[in-house]
């Protein structure tokens, strides 16, 4: 798996990043939605990697995702940030086109 992240994308997670959460992580929000297949693919900074993340290969930052909620994420996806949100794509689809500010650092 594979995650590019644009210049405006690291500029904005670099802004966010503090000594407490230096770790990009892939998840796979499920709050709200009903069971664990209804949820949207999202981001957020963690403390630490652990156990059960594998490693994401990005060669801008570490970025991990839950082995066993990988299956959500495409091979090969793209982070970008419009001014206001994060947007993550994949070469077929959008995976999530709203990813706010509040929830990668909550």
């Amino acid at each position: 798996m594979q995650l590019m992240i644009t210049e405006n994308a690291l500029d904005k997670i670099n802004s966010l990043v503090n000594s407490k959460s230096t770790i990009l992580a892939l998840t796979y929000d499920t709050e709200g939605c009903g069971c664990g297949v209804n949820g949207m693919p999202t981001i957020s900074l963690i403390p630490r990697r652990e156990a059960n993340h594998i490693e994401v290969e990005c060669d801008q930052f570490n970025v991990v995702v839950h082995h066993q909620e990988a299956t959500f994420f495409s091979e090969n996806m793209k982070l970008d940030y419009n001014g206001a949100t994060f947007r993550l794509t994949s070469p077929n689809e959008m995976l999530n086109p709203f990813i706010h500010i509040h929830s990668v650092i909550a």
